[in-house]
């Protein structure tokens, strides 16, 4: 069976390709946000395996939306992506209930997988 992914990052075009990487490698993705506020809602409504997020969103930082969605019953794991390095986030990232973080630019099912399984 695959893990289904809920994607929330504002820029279309990330979207996309992660979209298109992560169902090249057997996910199987169940929705996009673009913002924190639909992002815990849609996190809700499609109860998703996953939740891949963006720590830097419009309306809600996306610390904040690990937090929401980390504290439903049921909840998804989260996985933290971003542009910038992880190092200036890691007392966020290691302070967040996500299972861990992946730059954009190694994003790959393998790297998920890898913080999935461990």
């Amino acid at each position: 069976m695959a893990t289904t992914v809920l994607i929330v990052d504002d820029h279309e075009g990330f979207r996309a390709t992660a979209r298109m990487l992560l169902e090249e490698e057997g996910f199987e993705i169940v929705g996009e946000a673009v913002d924190g506020g639909s992002a815990v809602e849609q996190a809700a409504a499609l109860s998703p395996d996953l939740v891949l997020l963006d720590v830097h969103l419009p309306d809600i930082d996306g610390f904040e939306v690990a937090d929401r969605v980390i504290a439903a019953d049921g909840a998804p794991a989260v996985i933290l992506i971003s542009s910038r390095a992880a190092g200036e986030l890691e007392p966020r990232i290691e302070a967040s209930g996500a299972r861990g973080f992946v730059s954009k630019a190694d994003l790959s099912g393998k790297s998920l997988r890898a913080l999935l399984d461990g």
